[in-house]
C-alpha cells in the first residue's frame, strides 16, 4: 500500500535546477510524483552563498520511512553532496517533510520534519500541492509567513518534466 509523503528539495550550488530535475526523476522510480513550482529563495544560515532553489514532490511511496531516507541520502551523495558547514552550501539537500499522518522521531529521522512551520520556502511549495494541508493540526494556509515571503517563483509545475 502507497504511502503519501512530502520531500523538500533545495540546491545552490551547480546547475541548481537541473540537478533538481534529475532528483526528481530519481524520485519518480520510488513512486508516483508530483510537483511544487520551482522557487528561489535567500540562504538560510550564512549569507555568504548563492540563494537556493527550491522545490517540494509529492511521492506516493511503497518504502518504510527509513528505507526512503536511505535513498534520499543516497541521491544527495550521488549529486555529490558534501556537509562543509551546518546550513551551508550544497549541490543538493532531500529532506522528508512529511510520510503520512506519522510522528516519527528517532536518531536518524525526525518527521514532520523539525522547523516545517517556519520556513517559507517549504510551507508554499506545500500548498502549491495541497491547498488544505495541515502539520501538527496546524493549517499551513492560515500561516503568517506567506505574508512576509522570501520567495521568487522561477516556474511553474511543468520546470521538472515529469
Amino acid at each position: 500500500m502507497s504511502t503519501m509523503t512530502y520531500i523538500g528539495l533545495g540546491s545552490n550550488l551547480g546547475d541548481s535546477q537541473q540537478i533538481l530535475r534529475e532528483a526528481v526523476q530519481k524520485l519518480g522510480g520510488l513512486g508516483q510524483v508530483k510537483v511544487s513550482k520551482l522557487y528561489q529563495s535567500p540562504p538560510m544560515g550564512p549569507q555568504d552563498q548563492p540563494p537556493y532553489h527550491n522545490a517540494v514532490v509529492q511521492l506516493c511511496t511503497d518504502l518504510e520511512p527509513l528505507q526512503l531516507l536511505d535513498e534520499l541520502q543516497r541521491f544527495e551523495y550521488e549529486a555529490g553532496r558534501v556537509r562543509l558547514r551546518r546550513w551551508g552550501e550544497r549541490t543538493l539537500d532531500l529532506d522528508l517533510l512529511l510520510y503520512a499522518e506519522k510522528n516519527i522521531i528517532n536518531e536518524r529521522l525526525t518527521v514532520p520534519h523539525v522547523g516545517i512551520l517556519e520556513r517559507d520556502f517549504v510551507v508554499i511549495p506545500l500548498l502549491d500541492l495541497d491547498p488544505e494541508l495541515c502539520v501538527k493540526g496546524q493549517s499551513l494556509k492560515n500561516l503568517e509567513l506567506q505574508q512576509h515571503s522570501t520567495l521568487t517563483v522561477l516556474a511553474d509545475t511543468n520546470w521538472a518534466n515529469i
